[in-house]
């Protein structure tokens, strides 16, 4: 069950991005309120312990985070969410939509390949474990423009 996430979310929101992440990769609840209060960033939520969080500006889009808790993965969830955060997307006129990925997460990576991301560039050393970050994009099919 998808719902869209508001500050008062916060708190769940970070409860499953601290129990999908390493430490150094986790957001707390103060990281997620800032970010749902930037203009253009909207989350959805499933309380079985997911969410994306993306961002819009102008004709381009971008995948923030996406966590699964760990005993709710390989059940489609980040299938469905990455799914309906790209229509939302496309339904406000964005044409592209991009992501970063962490090139030792296999499982994201196989996931963003089959919904369509390809990579277009590198972030050397981005994570805090000194990974590299692959920067993945994928073209959407925007609505005609009209009120937002």
């Amino acid at each position: 069950m998808m719902e869209r996430a508001g500050p008062a979310h916060a708190e769940a929101l970070a409860a499953i991005h601290h129990a999908a992440f390493p430490p150094g990769q986790r957001w707390g609840r103060d990281a997620m309120v800032l970010q749902l209060e930037l203009p253009g960033v909207f989350v959805l939520y499933d309380p079985a312990g997911a969410m994306v969080m993306a961002r819009i500006a102008a004709d381009e889009a971008e995948i923030l985070t996406l966590a699964v808790l760990p005993d709710q993965r390989r059940q489609g969830l980040a299938r469905i969410l990455l799914e309906e955060a790209a229509r939302q997307c496309e339904a406000v006129g964005a044409g592209t939509l991009f992501l970063e990925v962490a090139t030792r997460n296999e499982a994201a990576r196989a996931l963003y390949a089959a919904q369509g991301f390809e990579e277009i560039g590198r972030r050397r050393g981005y994570y805090a474990d000194g990974d590299d970050a692959l920067v993945m994009r994928r073209m959407l099919t925007p609505a005609p423009a009209g009120p937002v």
